[in-house]
């Protein structure tokens, strides 16, 4: 499913809207700044990835220079893993509708989340970055399918003027965030996240992690994937009991 097949189906309100169901257990970022630009190479690694279990991915280039380029890029990635896993864009709307994708995923400063719902369709997916408490709160009348919470932990992948808020701030933010939208809001958490800390984040109350180095460097990427799914999912497992206890 494309989301041009929804474009003009959008809400054109603040009420928020479920484009589709989101599984945010392991999330993968595609960050050409850091695995650099090479399609058929980005291509490859979205494809092992979503092989060990990724269940969602996204496009990022912050620094882009070339819209064709990128959408070259896009395509490449989104043929690769060919429906197995949602591809998002990062900021950019145009391309995700040109690209023909799943969905976008929007920072603070990017298009309004209802401005994209409106561009996009009831259908897409709508992801959006929350940093801090505040936004947390105002999620109740965005028309988006998921948060992401960061940074939780330092990173060399991304330059963060803000410091990490760590898993008491995201614990907080997390908080904050149920009480504006409930439980059913998938919540991921990003920024500096892997194999040995994957379990404490999801024990903080997300739903997901979102990785780029811990998943996609240094070869390996599905043996990683598997890995890191494992001990998300060992982790929401836990977490489940003890709500139940």
């Amino acid at each position: 499913m494309s989301i041009g097949a929804g474009l003009g189906t959008g809400l054109g309100s603040s009420r928020p809207s479920a484009g589709r169901a989101v599984d945010l257990r392991l999330y993968g970022i595609l960050d050409v700044g850091v695995l650099g630009e090479d399609a058929a190479a980005l291509a490859a690694l979205a494809a092992e990835a979503v092989a060990g279990g990724a269940t969602l991915l996204q496009y990022r280039d912050k620094d882009l220079t070339s819209a064709r380029a990128a959408l070259a890029r896009i395509r490449a990635i989104h043929a690769a893993v060919a429906g197995r896993a949602p591809l998002l864009v990062n900021d950019r709307v145009d391309l995700a509708l040109a690209a023909g994708v799943e969905g976008v995923h929007l920072g603070q400063s990017d298009l309004h989340p209802e401005e994209a719902r409106r561009l996009l369709g009831s259908r897409a997916v709508i992801g959006l970055t929350v940093k801090t408490g505040a936004q947390a709160d105002e999620l109740y009348r965005l028309p988006i399918d998921y948060a992401c919470i960061g940074g939780v932990f330092a990173t060399t992948s991304k330059d963060n003027p803000d410091p990490p808020v760590g898993l008491d701030g995201l614990q907080r933010i997390v908080f904050r965030a149920r009480l504006a939208r409930g439980q059913a809001l998938p919540l991921g958490a990003i920024a500096g996240i892997d194999a040995s800390n994957a379990a404490s984040v999801i024990r903080a109350g997300a739903d997901g992690v979102a990785l780029i180095g811990a998943l996609f460097k240094g070869g390996a990427t599905e043996a990683k994937a598997r890995d890191l799914l494992a001990r998300v999912d060992e982790a929401l497992g836990q977490r489940g009991a003890a709500g139940t206890g």
